[in-house]
């Protein structure tokens, strides 16, 4: 199954290690010397509005994606996911019951 990177775009992408789910794909990286993606960019929450750019932007490398589905594309890595609800109420429920 072939794909452009306009079907990539928006797509959103879900540590396969963790289950959390790590933003959507705003960009990609081609190595111009192959031609091929190198890989794909999530962008991070920008500061001042958006204004500026952001610094927990995520790159993932190619060959750390699993899957890419219908609208879902599963990657294996380690990168550290901020935004993991699961992961932030499992912190609260300790909290309230210590």
């Amino acid at each position: 199954m072939n794909c452009s990177i306009t079907d990539l775009r928006n797509k959103e992408v879900i540590n396969g290690k963790n289950g959390c789910r790590l933003g959507t794909v705003c960009d990609v990286e081609i190595d111009t010397c192959s031609g091929c993606v190198a890989s794909i960019i999530i962008w991070g929450k920008g500061r001042f509005f958006g204004l500026l750019p952001s610094d927990n932007d995520i790159k993932i490398p190619w060959k750390d994606i699993e899957v890419i589905g219908n609208d879902t594309i599963i990657v294996c890595c380690d990168t550290a996911c901020n935004n993991c609800t699961s992961s932030r109420r499992h912190n609260i429920l300790e909290t309230l019951f210590k």
